[in-house]
């Protein structure tokens, strides 16, 4: 069953729109969570926002936004004046230029939504303007108010929908080259490569999300599981971390080849 649509807004492009629906195309609603309890009663503990002067408690209806202009010295603004100032951009995909699919670097991307069609009456404009893209391989770029903030997005045509990307801002992606100026550019032995490649042949597999699974949330219902049962869950042998004295790299392969021919 598909999750609500967080998002319902339009999709435009010049004078063709269309209503369309949008939801997080990731979840963290299966990982387990913990509250946090006051051990000698066993009940939980509430956190509350009080006064940093008087150490009062703050009622909800008196919590504001606050800028800081100096110390101790803040504007206050209201929910009201805040979203007066939202952007159109709130409520319409509005795509402003398309480019190609390949000339965005992947991290440039921040978090994936699936964009559909709100009704049957959109289906046409929708599909029309992802087939497009597709069919010309290019991504959509615009401009949309999520999170409290407007960010550059990128539609990108994936199946019957549209995934749109949000796009980090340009002063959080770092440049590689203050990271890599130092590695040798120098190409490595040919009969080294050789070697490495037969290895890459011997572990390819199909891509399966199981590859991406996550062992300590595993762990975690193990461990919840035995203290319903009260008993002791086994404890998992810890991986040996790898020796750190130098080998050829030659014969390292090598025998990571025989290995691998072994085990299967």
């Amino acid at each position: 069953m598909a999750p609500r649509p967080f998002w319902k807004g339009y999709l435009k492009l010049s004078l063709v729109n269309c209503p369309v629906t949008m939801a997080p195309a990731t979840s963290e609603g299966e990982k387990v969570r913990f509250r946090t309890m006051n051990a000698a009663t066993g009940n939980r503990v509430v956190s509350r926002y009080v006064d940093a002067v008087t150490g009062k408690p703050v009622r909800e209806e008196d919590e504001v936004k606050g800028y800081a202009r100096g110390e101790d010295d803040f504007v206050l603004l209201e929910d009201e004046e805040l979203d007066s100032v939202a952007l159109e951009s709130t409520r319409t995909i509005d795509i402003d230029m398309f480019v190609p699919a390949d000339s965005i670097g992947w991290i440039w991307y921040d978090r994936p939504h699936y964009l559909s069609p709100a009704d049957r009456v959109g289906e046409e404009a929708f599909s029309v303007i992802r087939e497009a893209m597709a069919a010309s391989g290019t991504v959509g770029i615009a401009r949309l108010v999520l999170y409290r903030r407007e960010r550059a997005v990128m539609l990108e045509p994936r199946g019957k929908g549209i995934v749109v990307w949000t796009l980090r801002f340009g002063d959080e992606v770092r440049d590689e080259g203050d990271y890599f100026a130092g590695v040798d550019a120098g190409k490595p032995e040919p009969a080294l490569m050789k070697l490495v490649r037969r290895l890459i042949e011997e572990r390819k597999k199909p891509w399966s999300p199981e590859m991406a699974s996550d062992p300590v949330q595993d762990r975690l219902l193990e461990l919840i599981a035995a203290r319903k049962k009260a008993r002791k869950p086994a404890k998992p042998k810890a991986a040996e971390p790898p020796k750190d004295n130098v080998v050829n790299i030659m014969d390292a392969l090598k025998r990571s080849l025989a290995a691998e021919k072994k085990g299967k």
